[in-house]
């Protein structure tokens, strides 16, 4: 497996076996992923909240890197324990999606412009 793939089954497999070793399969509601979800978005974007140059800095520096790294790594797990909990094909799912994105903005369109396809 190279460096640009996920194997999604591990990483499911881990993290059920991190939260039933913990008992916190209870606390694994549909609410409290979503609310984590939030939670770890909402720390990810302080990280980058008065940042200059669009946030270019803060990916600079190494060790600013690696909190947004941690936090990115948080949301993806919070992100596939929530699609295991709703037994969802993530990658077909995530693939479609970029499909109806593709239909919902034409590139002869959108090309270089930055506009919610309602107004095109």
């Amino acid at each position: 497996m190279n460096k640009d793939q996920v194997n999604l089954g591990l990483v499911k497999k881990r993290l059920r076996e991190f939260a039933s070793e913990r008992d916190w399969e209870q606390f694994h509601s549909p609410k409290n992923l979503a609310m984590a979800l939030s939670v770890e978005a909402s720390e990810l974007v302080e990280l980058f909240q008065w940042a200059d140059q669009g946030g270019h800095t803060v990916i600079k520096d190494p060790k600013q890197k690696q909190e947004v790294e941690k936090e990115i790594a948080d949301i993806f797990n919070y992100l596939v324990k929530f699609a295991d909990m709703l037994d969802m094909d993530l990658e077909t799912q995530a693939l479609s999606k970029i499909e109806e994105n593709s239909a919902k903005y034409p590139v002869s369109k959108v090309k270089g412009k930055a506009v919610k396809y309602k107004d095109l």
